[in-house]
């Protein structure tokens, strides 16, 4: 029998699909249309939701409605507990549509209105997070917000039914006072987004000391990390404690702090619960100080920085550990989060469905384990498994890590022992112990992927493409897997495709079957960028940073601060985006500011034009009150600092690329941690127009009788050429 559909227009905005089959009503609302899967999660709530625009704010105007606005993304947990709750409730949603104009947004697709509203809500309330929940006048001034409201009031806290109501009768009984007040607070929020810099005293090493001074005071000596629980994975933070060691003297008493708090930190994650030992890759946080209950949703802008941070950690130690670790985020983002066009999606949910065919989901419920199905699927190797992964009968999980007993009875597998002291304990060789293990992993990842799959967010972003080009076409050049450099090559063509307007030379944010129609932000140039120099660096293709210089180019027409220096985040073209922002904290991605003063110092050490290395400075400069104050909140930024301070470092190779000597130069640069250093071949004519081009510095470096030859340069002064690998691996060891 065929099942009809007839459209029934019901409230505003709201239709209803019936089926003469006699099949429950689904509400479908204007969220049905768009293409961010996080607003399509939305698009069936008996909430008239509107997505953020024109026509959301021309019917708070005709109506003279408060907006209820509500920002989150779709692999969100407490975003789908809201709804749950909340959003899914017909009498709760019956009072938001007679009150309120509704508007969802996907902080991922508008980071521009994310940022607005967030510093609002952290300033009001002393946190943010998300969902963010905000009620705002219809000129979009904000009243009052704040996160995750529980659907009734609760430990003293007001329920989100209660907030409603209460932004709905103070705007009935006193409209004139709450626009004057939401006009005041907006008015300063404006005032602090547009605070021109104030020239002071030039940037200096004692910024970075006091960086490294407030990391070690912050050091969890016994868990690695830096703070109490919950614990983020912050890579940056890494980076800049790898790049501080280098420039103090890694055998200095500092730089072997440096050193060892990176080191000792990515170990404890990599043996942690928060590291995925059976897929590979690595959870959001973790919400204990030991690393070992993660909330468990999965990002790719995490996998792509922390890929770098376990490279790095190679370079400077050699130990496997490192390289297995960032191989297998390398193995989980091309196996699960690489679209068959190949770019890369942008994560994978913390929920998933308890059992196939049921609609119940749980965190985690992918991921963890009983001992019994452990036991089922390895059998007599599950004492090994289980003693080395940390398995226990009744669960492994503590009041500290679990306070709300969702896991009771569950495993997260997490590594106690290593394969030293399983081998000993088990008494065969370590070799055995890591075949047999590896053997169990394999068969409970295929056992795993039998269950329902977590939600993916299969939303292609600019920027987060631009974090993992970087990280692929580093992991090239130190592990040398030439499907890093495909991959990273296929997600570079992606972007030039489906992600950017040659016409124009712009980039757009997003793409999910389709462009979006969201401009790029500053953040989605500065990482692209970034990643296009990393991809010359591992493929010396001349078009990549080609490429490079023309988003430069659109970057500082659209986004440069003229008066105060640095990027503002936005365009500043979108008029129903209340303030324009510039961002100065490295959060859980970099800020664009940090990254663009990176992209800028290493295009004018390639290039050699000061105007890029005067805009670097610049940056910095608008930097400045953030960094002298609190030097944590930029840590790459600080990487930035310690490159311009000490100066440009230049290694050009020239030669044939196919050359074993050539290679072999190549390979000695890329296995070395080089801080602040930019590299060149010098292939073929082709190569030396274009760099000739750009520096005249070019010109004269040579072959030497026809051998591929190697030049260490130190702001385009270069030591003796040399045509041994031997010597090249000296001259890299020298201090600059």
């Amino acid at each position: 029998m065929k099942t009809f559909l007839f459209c029934v227009l019901t409230l505003p905005g709201i239709f209803l699909f019936t089926s003469i089959a006699g099949a429950d009503p689904l509400p479908t609302n204007r969220l049905a249309k768009e293409k961010s899967p996080y607003l399509l999660q939305h698009a069936h709530n008996p909430v008239d939701w509107y997505p953020w625009g024109k026509e959301a704010f021309a019917a708070a105007k005709k109506e003279n409605k408060p907006i209820f606005l509500s920002i989150g993304y779709s692999t969100c947990h407490w975003c789908h507990v809201m709804e749950r709750e909340s959003f899914e409730d017909p009498k709760v949603a019956a009072y938001m549509n007679e009150h309120f104009i509704n508007i969802k947004v996907d902080r991922e697709e508008r980071p521009d209105v994310d940022s607005v509203y967030m510093t609002f809500v952290q300033a009001t309330t002393g946190g943010g997070g998300w969902p963010m929940s905000l009620w705002l006048t219809p000129e979009r001034e904000p009243i009052v917000g704040g996160t995750y409201f529980p659907p009734k009031d609760a430990y003293g806290r007001p329920g989100f039914l209660s907030m409603l109501k209460q932004v709905a009768e103070i705007w009935k009984s006193d409209e004139p006072k709450i626009r004057t007040q939401a006009g005041e607070v907006t008015a300063r929020l404006r005032k602090f987004s547009q605070t021109p810099v104030t020239p002071g005293a030039a940037l200096s090493d004692a910024v970075l000391e006091k960086g490294l001074q407030e990391m070690t005071g912050r050091f969890d000596a016994t868990e690695g990390g830096f703070g109490a629980a919950p614990k983020f994975p912050r890579p940056s933070e890494l980076i800049f404690l790898f790049t501080e060691a280098e420039r103090v003297g890694s055998d200095s008493p500092a730089g072997r702090r440096a050193r060892e708090m990176a080191l000792f930190t990515l170990e404890k994650m990599a043996a942690g619960g928060i590291h995925d030992h059976l897929g590979g890759g690595f959870h959001r946080y973790s919400v204990d100080g030991g690393w070992h209950v993660p909330h468990f949703e999965k990002m790719l802008y995490d996998q792509a920085q922390l890929a770098e941070a376990y490279l790095i950690a190679w370079q400077v130690t050699g130990r496997e550990l490192f390289a297995d670790t960032a191989r297998d985020i390398f193995d989980y983002v091309l196996r699960d989060m690489t679209s068959p066009e190949g770019g890369f999606y942008s994560a994978e949910d913390a929920d998933s469905v308890v059992r196939a065919g049921f609609k119940e989901k749980a965190e985690g419920a992918f991921y963890v384990w009983t001992e019994k199905e452990i036991l089922a699927e390895l059998g007599e190797a599950e004492k090994e498994f289980a003693w080395v992964y940390g398995v226990e009968s009744g669960g492994n999980t503590s009041r500290e890590s679990d306070p709300h007993g969702e896991f009771r009875g569950k495993n997260v597998l997490i590594q106690r022992h290593t394969m030293a002291e399983a081998a000993a304990k088990f008494g065969v060789s370590e070799e055995v112990m890591a075949k047999g293990l590896a053997a169990s992993r394999k068969k409970l990842f295929l056992t795993r992927e039998r269950r329902p799959r977590p939600h993916r967010n299969d939303k292609i972003i600019a920027a987060w493409n631009g974090l993992m080009i970087s990280a692929l076409a580093k992991g090239y050049q130190v592990l040398g897997e030439e499907r890093y450099l495909v991959a990273a090559n296929h997600a570079a063509d992606f972007l030039r495709e489906h992600l950017y307007e040659e016409k124009t030379q712009t980039l757009v944010r997003s793409w999910r079957g389709g462009s979006s129609e969201i401009d790029g932000f500053a953040v989605d140039y500065a990482f692209a960028i970034r990643g296009l120099i990393d991809l010359y660096e591992a493929s010396f293709d001349i078009a990549r940073l080609q490429w490079a210089l023309i988003l430069q180019k659109t970057q500082d027409t659209q986004f440069w601060d003229k008066e105060s220096g640095g990027y503002f985040s936005s365009s500043g073209q979108d008029p129903t985006v209340l303030l324009r922002m510039k961002d100065d904290y490295d959060g859980a991605e970099p800020s664009p500011n940090t990254i663009s003063a990176l992209n800028l110092l290493r295009l004018a050490h390639l290039l050699g034009d000061p105007a890029w290395e005067d805009r670097a400075k610049q940056t910095l400069a608008a930097l400045a009150p953030q960094m002298r104050q609190s030097p944590l909140a930029t840590p790459m930024g600080l990487v930035a600092l310690e490159s311009s301070l000490s100066g440009s470092q230049q290694i050009v190779i020239v030669g044939e690329p196919k050359a074993p000597e050539t290679r072999e130069m190549v390979k000695a640069v890329w296995n070395k941690f080089l801080p602040g250093a930019v590299w060149v071949l010098i292939a073929n004519p082709a190569d030396r127009a274009f760099f000739a081009g750009k520096a005249d510095f070019y010109e004269n470096v040579q072959a030497i009788n026809g051998k591929p030859t190697a030049y260490v340069c130190q702001n385009f002064v270069c030591n003796l050429p040399v045509t041994n690998v031997d010597k090249l691996k000296k001259d890299l060891t020298r201090k600059r």
